[in-house]
């Protein structure tokens, strides 16, 4: 098959910015590297195809006997390339992908071989997530519930190890230890993971017969988790290594509890304030009064009813809101002023009088709605 135009191959026009060129590079290296596209043979042959014309287009002199001459010109400048020349590559692909060079180096099988090697066998346990919905109040003040869930908790037979008792593990003869095995391709090396480990670097030739090797059993597990006060809805509690436990020993993953909050009947919150609506008469409203007020946690407060207050005049009482630490938030009483549905004939006869003498006018004028209170 007939090889395209390099130009054609990263998609540009032959005036193309070095930039240009390595922001083209970037796109399609990324795109069909075969790590990411594992067994797709076009995909293999597009990123081929893609670093060739890279290796030449990014290359000032390649780039202009190409330019010149075409295929000719650059036939056979690739063959024998030593490692300094490797190196140059290296440090250009570094100015390609920048800041994001070393993860990408990465993802191309090109990185720290020893770090692999040392971390490959630790796969640390899933973490968990378990969702409880609390009375408003138990989330307020803060409270402890007991879950039950099931997860992995290593195995008991072979304590997490995966091996028969008596038998152990030993080094992976196919990539001995790596966990990865490599091949050349270009001025790529190539990692995939191991086949024959599967990434752990080790195996294990006579698995525990009660995990089947993975050194992790399915139990359920009680467990007291302590909810803080002032916790909010949809927030979430974190228990460190109450998750799933790690294959072969590997460390365990966390408990993650998202918490769910029941609404009150008389109490909301909004912030760290907490908000409550109370009943007065129309007496009470006009020539104040001292009302006994229930609060959240039980408590019996005494609250004065300035003289005139209107219909929706928010009362605050400090530091009886939400508590978080030494600070408590503050609640806020709303007055709904209750007009009698049923007046005795000496109520109504009161009523009429005040009417009269305060002189109420039976054609009212509007009120500007910037006088009107929340």
């Amino acid at each position: 098959m007939a090889k395209r135009d390099y130009y054609e191959v990263l998609g540009l026009q032959k005036n193309a910015s070095k930039d240009e060129i390595k922001k083209a590079y970037r796109k399609l290296a990324v795109q069909y590297h075969p790590d990411k596209n594992p067994g797709n043979k076009e995909a293999e042959e597009k990123f081929k195809e893609a670093t060739e014309a890279y290796e030449v287009l990014g290359d000032e002199d390649k780039k202009a006997a190409y330019d010149q001459y075409g295929f000719a010109g650059v036939d056979g400048m690739n063959k024998g390339q030593d490692f300094s020349q490797f190196s140059q590559t290296f440090r250009g692909f570094e100015d390609i992908f920048g800041s994001d060079f070393s993860s990408i180096f990465d993802m191309f099988g090109m990185g720290n071989t020893s770090r692999r090697s040392s971390s490959s066998s630790v796969h640390r346990g899933a973490n968990l997530r378990y969702d409880i919905e609390l009375p408003f109040k138990d989330a307020i003040y803060g409270t402890k519930v007991e879950i039950q869930y099931a997860h992995n908790d290593v195995c008991t037979a072979c304590k997490g190890s995966g091996a028969s008792s008596g038998t152990g593990k030993k080094t992976c003869p196919t990539c001995h230890g790596a966990g990865q095995v490599r091949r050349s391709q270009g001025f790529f090396t190539m990692a995939t993971t191991c086949p024959n480990c599967r990434g752990e670097g080790i195996i294990i030739e006579h698995p525990c017969k009660e995990c089947g090797g993975s050194g992790v059993q399915k139990k359920r597990q009680k467990l007291a988790v302590t909810i803080p006060a002032g916790v909010e809805n949809g927030k979430r509690v974190i228990v460190p290594k109450q998750g799933d436990a790690g294959a072969n020993g590997s460390p365990p993953g966390d408990l993650y509890v998202f918490i769910n909050i029941k609404p009150h009947e008389y109490f909301e919150r909004y912030g760290n304030d907490l908000y409550c609506a109370v009943p007065i008469s129309i007496t009470q409203a006009a020539l104040g009064a001292e009302i006994r007020i229930t609060t959240l946690d039980g408590k019996t407060i005494k609250v004065k009813v300035p003289a005139g207050s209107q219909n929706n005049k928010l009362l605050r009482v400090r530091e009886e809101g939400v508590p978080m630490g030494s600070y408590h938030g503050d609640l806020y009483i709303k007055l709904i002023i209750k007009v009698p549905e049923k007046l005795s004939k000496r109520s109504r006869e009161l009523l009429e009088e005040i009417s009269r003498i305060e002189g109420e006018e039976e054609s009212p004028k509007p009120i500007p709605l910037s006088d009107l209170q929340d």
